[in-house]
């Protein structure tokens, strides 16, 4: 499946300069594990060292919010997927 990956403008350094990019998987982190491979940089940017996301990504797919289990969240032809920076403060 295909799905459009939406890169935030902090990331996209990291894309090659790209704000989205098409990327084939049958879930979410299938499709993200295509981008890191095609940018590696993205990995250490995204996920810690034992593959999680950090905690101040959020993924939404189609305008939802996917938690929990983001990467495990199945994609169909033509699903968008936003890579966003969560912040918070007070």
């Amino acid at each position: 499946m295909s799905a459009t990956i939406n890169i935030p403008i902090f990331l996209q350094a990291f894309a090659g300069d790209k704000d989205s990019h098409q990327e084939e998987g049958q879930t979410v982190g299938e499709a993200l594990a295509n981008l890191c491979q095609r940018y590696p940089e993205m990995k250490r940017l995204l996920f810690d060292k034992q593959g999680k996301l950090f905690s101040y990504i959020g993924i939404y797919l189609n305008g939802t919010d996917a938690y929990p289990d983001e990467l495990a969240k199945p994609v169909k032809d033509g699903d968008v997927i936003h890579v966003l920076m969560l912040i918070a403060g007070g």
